[in-house]
């Protein structure tokens, strides 16, 4: 399963994208409720549909406060440049065992370096 964040989402609304399309189709596609949060604030055509479709993807995980702190401390997460919605999805992501989809390159790399980690571990 691919964890899609909302910066794709936002992409695949402005111009499209096959591979997530193909994903979809696939059933391969979960979501977390930071995500659609953040979608519901974006001004989005056929707003009540998209909206739908979101809420019926599989969700991921949800870490708790508790967790997410553990991980950024635990993982030195701190002046890294993310977020803490960030840092809840990519707690998310290491519970559910999924892939994170994200365009944000700090977001990204944090994921690649704490997937290979928690793997190894």
């Amino acid at each position: 399963m691919v964890l899609v964040d909302t910066s794709v989402w936002i992409g695949f609304l402005r111009q499209g994208d096959s591979l997530l399309s193909d994903l979809l189709n696939e059933g391969a596609v979960m979501t977390h409720p930071y995500v659609i949060g953040e979608l519901r604030l974006v001004n989005i055509s056929k707003r009540e549909k998209f909206l739908s479709l979101l809420e019926n993807l599989p969700l991921a995980v949800q870490a708790s406060d508790d967790e997410v702190t553990y991980l950024i401390e635990e993982n030195k997460l701190y002046g890294k440049g993310i977020g803490y919605i960030d840092a809840h999805i990519l707690a998310s992501s290491i519970m559910s065992a999924s892939l994170l989809w994200t365009l944000d390159k700090r977001l990204a790399a944090l994921s690649k370096k704490l997937e290979s980690t928690h793997r190894t571990k």
